[in-house]
């Protein structure tokens, strides 16, 4: 390994380390481009990939973010945004879930589709598309639903999970799952112009006071429709959220909700109450 660290550090120029030097790294020692990246952020070499970074996240922020791993349940509308916008920030282990393929009505709004991937299940297609984003990422393609009783098994791992589903009842239950498991939960929702944003942590109500008046069915998107704008809005948003929260800066939408709203542009933020402690009696 001494090699290799003597190696990166030949080429790093003016503290950044060139993808060109990343990859014939893995090719002279016969390592991923993960092994790379890791060595090198352990040892301070700021990817020049990240560079934009750097102003705003240290190069330990950078290991950190690189260290975690994120599950993204849907990889549609919101979720292909969200899995391109992690894998450019460096967020090194992500969960792709999803059962779907991609159909025609999906490429309006899907930055993942195209009119050659039609009939390609959504996930597999997220991960390839991932590889060529950051080949250091390591991604996990799940071609599933998402379900309470899978949730373990699926999002083994995860340290937050993001929401990019089109199904309130799933959604409801990816919130209890995210409880019962520990981990926080970003959600968002797009609908026409419209859409929000949340951030859920555990122990937390948010999610299902948003939804306290759903009684079935999808939800609104269904009868607003959504153009290409929308998700692109919401899913940043989400990945800034995802941000925050791994790194443990800022202030976190916890028990309120950013409601966006495009064809005003005006956001309002709604808030909700915390969850009621529940108190244990030692005697």
């Amino acid at each position: 390994m001494r090699k290799v660290i003597a190696f990166l550090k030949e080429q790093t120029r003016d503290g950044l380390l060139p993808w060109s030097a990343q990859d014939a790294t893995a090719q002279r020692f016969k390592l991923s481009h993960a092994a790379v990246e890791l060595v090198a952020l352990q040892n301070g070499l700021f990817p020049a990939r990240y560079q934009r970074n750097r102003n705003m996240i240290q190069v330990d922020e950078q290991l950190r973010l690189f260290q975690s791993r994120v599950a993204v349940i849907g990889c549609g509308g919101l979720g292909g945004y969200v899995l391109e916008e992690l894998a450019r920030l460096g967020v090194g282990q992500i969960i792709a879930v999803d059962p779907d393929i991609f159909e025609e009505h999906n490429l309006n709004r899907q930055i993942l589709s195209s009119p050659a991937l039609l009939g390609q299940p959504k996930a597999a297609v997220a991960a390839e598309r991932l590889a060529q984003v950051n080949p250091a990422v390591t991604v996990t393609a799940i071609q599933d639903y998402f379900c309470l009783d899978n949730g373990f098994e699926l999002l083994a791992g995860a340290q937050v999970a993001v929401d990019a589903l089109d199904s309130i009842s799933y959604r409801l239950q990816l919130a209890e799952f995210c409880n019962q498991a520990g981990i926080p939960m970003v959600h968002g929702a797009i609908g026409g112009w419209y859409g929000h944003v949340a951030s859920q942590f555990p122990g937390e109500t948010t999610v299902q006071q948003i939804y306290r008046h759903w009684v079935a069915g999808k939800g609104i998107e269904q009868q607003l429709g959504n153009p290409s704008f929308t998700p692109a809005v919401v899913a940043s948003l989400e990945v800034a959220e995802v941000c925050k929260i791994l790194l443990g800066k800022g202030e976190p939408l916890r028990n309120r909700k950013l409601a966006i709203d495009l064809l005003e542009m005006e956001m309002q933020e709604i808030s909700y109450a915390p969850a009621p402690v529940t108190l244990v009696d030692a005697a």
